[in-house]
């Protein structure tokens, strides 16, 4: 038996925050990043929209890029003094991860992060609140996966929380929001978008339902993010819904070696996750293609990209993934991003290891062990072709 899980409702298209206005309760606890939601005006006009629906309003303002356990545990010992029935989180990935992290400790204050961080271990959510996400950026797609990813800086180590549970019950997916974004992280969160949507394609729990999804938002970026990244407003109103169907993909599917190895590295030489997932996925497609060729040569059939063996196909969207790079300036080592050898050297093998127990590796298609995901580094590192 396998499970298809989505939030109950999905708001989109412009102008679609203000649905903020129709939730049911007594009180909402509002968590945003940095200051970008508060620059354009859009903090004032959820909490706005928040007091039309008759809900006491307190906000928790500034969670960092790539937050850390302590900045979780803070957020939830404000909510069990605030007592919230409902969690609203408006940003990047990065606040609504980590405003699901809080939720987990808001309901259960004696559950540990070690606990938390074992895939499918949470208890039953929705006890105290109910949680509606709404993303600022175009790729993480947090608000519609059971996903949240947490750095423990004491470890160096990016733990993606994976349960069902922390599914938002609500997304609002406003366009609005997300034209506020600078080029870069256009750049990248596009390119995360296409990681998650080619690794839950090939991922262990591909299905019927997952596959459409991820096709569609393959052929949608491709038809839009280079226009988006360009300032495109059209291109980037369907970014912002491609990205989405991706998420509704991956969090059924899972996904792959490319995020392991990103969480990583994240965690330890400060990449931006969407650009180490674009770095890391021709890489991870050539070490792949030896267990599921046919899966990447659909997938280059649908975007219509040249080829007439699966092998061409495949070297085809290989070249496609290395083209939007080159076009969105993003690097296709870990050397040309700037990485200094003796630091990569020192950590190898700790990032290695710590790859191979992500929790994305287990539904990567190929299995890989600490030796091999070590030589994959390199290749990641130096530019060499992966041939093993």
């Amino acid at each position: 038996m396998a499970r298809f899980t989505l939030p109950r409702d999905i708001y989109h298209g412009a102008g679609s925050l203000e649905e903020l206005k129709n939730l049911k309760g007594k009180k909402a606890i509002l968590i945003v990043g940095g200051n970008s939601m508060k620059k354009f005006g859009f903090l004032d006009k959820a909490i706005s929209y928040l007091k039309e629906a008759n809900l006491e309003v307190q906000t928790i303002e500034g969670i960092e890029p790539d937050p850390g356990v302590d900045t979780v545990m803070d957020g939830a010992k404000k909510m069990l003094e605030f007592e919230p029935d409902i969690i609203v989180s408006m940003g990047g990935g990065s606040a609504i991860d980590a405003a699901k992290a809080m939720w987990i400790f808001y309901e259960y204050p004696d559950f540990t992060f070690k606990e938390a961080v074992i895939p499918f271990n949470l208890p039953t959510l929705r006890q105290k609140a109910i949680f509606v996400a709404i993303p600022s950026t175009s790729g993480t797609a947090t608000e519609v996966t059971a996903f949240s990813v947490i750095t423990d800086y004491k470890e160096k180590i990016k733990y993606p929380m994976a349960d069902f549970n922390i599914t938002p019950d609500i997304a609002i997916v406003d366009p609005n929001i997300a034209k506020t974004m600078p080029q870069k992280l256009v750049a990248h969160t596009g390119m995360d978008a296409l990681t998650h949507a080619t690794e839950a394609y090939v991922a262990a729990l591909h299905s019927n339902f997952s596959d459409p999804l991820a096709i569609k938002s393959l052929q949608m970026i491709k038809d839009t993010l280079i226009d988006s990244y360009n300032g495109d407003e059209k291109a980037k109103e369907l970014m912002h819904e491609a990205q989405c169907l991706a998420g509704m993909a991956f969090t059924n599917a899972l996904l792959g070696i490319t995020h392991s190895m990103a969480h990583k590295v994240g965690a330890v030489f400060g990449i931006p996750h969407g650009c180490a997932n674009a770095i890391f996925l021709p890489y991870v497609i050539s070490y792949n293609r030896k267990a599921c060729e046919d899966r990447y040569a659909d997938i280059a059939k649908s975007l219509k990209l040249e080829g007439e063996t699966s092998k061409e196909l495949v070297d085809s969207y290989i070249d496609f993934i290395d083209g939007l790079n080159d076009k969105l300036n993003i690097p296709h080592s870990m050397k040309e991003y700037g990485i200094d050898e003796k630091e990569f050297e020192e950590h190898l093998d700790f990032i290695a290891h710590n790859a191979v127990l992500d929790a994305c590796t287990g539904s990567n298609p190929r299995k890989i062990d600490d030796a091999t995901m070590r030589e994959l580094f390199i290749c990641t590192f130096t530019g060499k072709k992966v041939d093993f």
